[in-house]
């Protein structure tokens, strides 16, 4: 983060959901040090109440499902209270699931879309009306997995594909109001998620080492973080982490042509049969560390 100065945000505020854990608190961390306060929000109060003792004054935290709208309004509204105004908003709640489409029950599929892709909505209805006071910046965390699918993720491929759709629609939709938006693409971050997907599912992390640059690799949560602080002080549209993910923006339609079809046929016809076992005896469609609550 050395294009941001010490205090790049200096009186400035964020709210960021998915906070308790993973690429959340660690963008929580981030833009804390460099000078702003933020807002917690999140599904784990322990975890919350951790982060937010742990930045001091400068943090506080709100209990919110992305599922539940009337519980995002009644946490962005308190945070804009609290705080006097908000500035950036990271739009970070995210699950994965596990199962192909003709094995994960409904449930567990539904819950991945309402979470990443209908909270990202709720998160931005709920909050563009205090980053139009202050002529602010929405950040969705999409994916890499947007533009490049594979086998046994398709409730999180569908959400995230939703998702950069949903923040491109906004960000025109917004722009008179003076709020900007951008779209962060994550590749696989060494997160829960990632961690406990390869621990649970063997298939999965050999599929990915099968795979060409950025797929087959793991970055980092801090320069995870470190890019999306750049993102929100420069008003970025993209975010690519790592940058190489541009390159599989660029190559999706080559990568889901007919050419490339043979290669995908071959690795998928031995590996979703493995996947679907493992996920058969492992008996859930969530890792084990999954924040989940049932909708009021």
């Amino acid at each position: 983060m050395s294009s941001l100065s010490a205090r790049q945000f200096s009186g400035k505020v964020a709210l960021i959901t998915g906070a308790a854990r993973g690429i959340g608190a660690h963008v929580a961390r981030a833009y804390v040090a460099h000078g702003g306060r933020v807002a917690l929000v999140g599904l784990e109060p322990e975890l919350l109440t951790a982060l937010s003792d742990e930045l001091g004054e400068a943090a506080a935290w709100w209990q919110a499902d992305v599922r539940d709208s009337e519980a995002v309004k009644t946490a962005v509204d308190a945070a804009a209270v609290h705080f006097g105004r908000l500035d950036h908003v990271v739009a970070n709640a995210g699950i994965a699931s596990y199962g192909t489409v003709r094995q994960i029950d409904d449930a567990a599929f539904e819950r991945v879309v309402d979470v990443n892709l209908n909270g990202v909505f709720r998160t931005a209805k709920h909050a563009v009306p205090h980053l139009e006071r202050t002529k602010g910046h929405l950040l969705v965390v999409s994916s890499l997995a947007a533009f490049s699918n594979i086998a046994g993720l398709s409730a999180y491929a569908a959400s995230k594909a939703g998702a950069e759709a949903l923040g491109i629609s906004l960000k025109q939709e917004v722009a008179h109001l003076g709020v900007s938006v951008g779209i962060c693409h994550p590749s696989w971050i060494d997160t829960d998620i990632v961690r406990n997907a390869e621990a649970d599912l063997p298939t999965f992390k050999a599929i990915r080492q099968k795979l060409p640059y950025p797929a087959n690799t793991t970055t980092d949560v801090e320069t995870c973080a470190a890019a999306i602080l750049v993102g929100l002080a420069k008003r970025k549209s993209r975010v690519y982490v790592p940058k190489g993910v541009l390159l599989a923006n660029w190559t999706k339609a080559f990568v889901n042509s007919p050419a490339t079809w043979p290669y995908v046929r071959r690795l998928s016809r031995s590996s979703v049969p493995s996947l679907e076992s493992e996920v058969e005896a492992l008996g859930r469609f969530h890792h084990a560390h999954t924040p989940i609550t049932e909708k009021p």
